[in-house]
């Protein structure tokens, strides 16, 4: 007869120890694992520990740098007194005169009204330093515009165009070009408001979320009386008491308080 398979029981509890004591290292590697990984309590502070942030559960502020300004800036910025509020004529020689740059370069306006939402029309009398190139609405003008040449920094249109031109209002629109009656660039009569805008008539209006207004007054290169006359023409467009603040500058150059009562 064959022999039959012997079962020592001896060894079983042995085979099961050892089965068991499988489990117990793979657990043990796990733990180890995660200990690995979980800070001990003592190396974390106890605002830490409580909220997972510093400072009690509060972010920190990066504070952000500060804008280093060059050498001839901060020269031509100490001649100017930040506390004072110069008359226009004298704010205008202290524009020009601490303007740094190489180029010959403009004078730029910016004011701060009581209130926003407001807009009108400036006839300066003297050039801005922006030349105006003023067409009216044809019909061989409008070709011109579906080809893509568009020549004219504004454009004025007789009320009947408005259909044709409304084909047009994609390429118009996002230039600023499209007629308007609001700025009186739409109107019965082209012919008169070419002349107005060619004579340095511009429309002035407040930023959308802002009170505020920027314009050019006219290049640093023409007479101080033809720039202070422009800026008294663009005060004088303003009720009285809308303009809490002037400042005016160079294009490089710091920015001068100017009087407006």
């Amino acid at each position: 007869m064959g022999k039959k398979k012997t079962t020592d029981m001896a060894n079983e509890p042995q085979a099961e120890v050892k089965k068991g004591s499988k489990k117990v290292a793979t657990k043990e590697k796990k733990n180890k694992k995660v200990a690995e990984v979980v800070l001990p309590i003592e190396s974390v502070s106890p605002e830490v520990a409580q909220t997972g942030f510093e400072d009690g559960g509060e972010e920190k502020k990066v504070k952000k740098a500060q804008k280093v300004r060059g050498k001839k800036y901060v020269t031509s910025r100490s001649m100017v007194d930040k506390t004072h509020v110069y008359p226009i004529e004298e704010a205008i020689a202290l524009a020009k005169k601490t303007h740094y740059g190489k180029f010959a370069g403009s004078l730029e306006v910016n004011l701060m009204l009581r209130d926003g939402d407001f807009a009108t029309e400036v006839a300066f009398p003297f050039s801005t330093g922006k030349k105006m190139n003023v067409a009216i609405a044809t019909d061989a003008l409008l070709a011109e515009i579906e080809k893509g040449n568009i020549t004219f920094t504004a454009l004025v249109a007789h009320p009947s165009m408005m259909p044709k031109l409304a084909k047009l209002a994609r390429v118009l629109g996002p230039k600023g070009l499209m007629p308007n009656p609001k700025n009186r660039t739409l109107t019965p009569d082209p012919e008169k408001r070419k002349k107005e805008l060619e004579a340095g008539s511009v429309a002035v209006k407040t930023e959308k979320e802002a009170p505020l207004v920027h314009l050019t007054l006219g290049k640093l290169a023409q007479p101080d009386k033809e720039l202070a006359e422009n800026l008294h023409a663009l005060l004088k467009a303003f009720p009285p008491g809308k303009v809490v603040k002037c400042v005016i500058s160079a294009s490089m150059g710091p920015g001068v308080k100017v009087a407006v009562g």
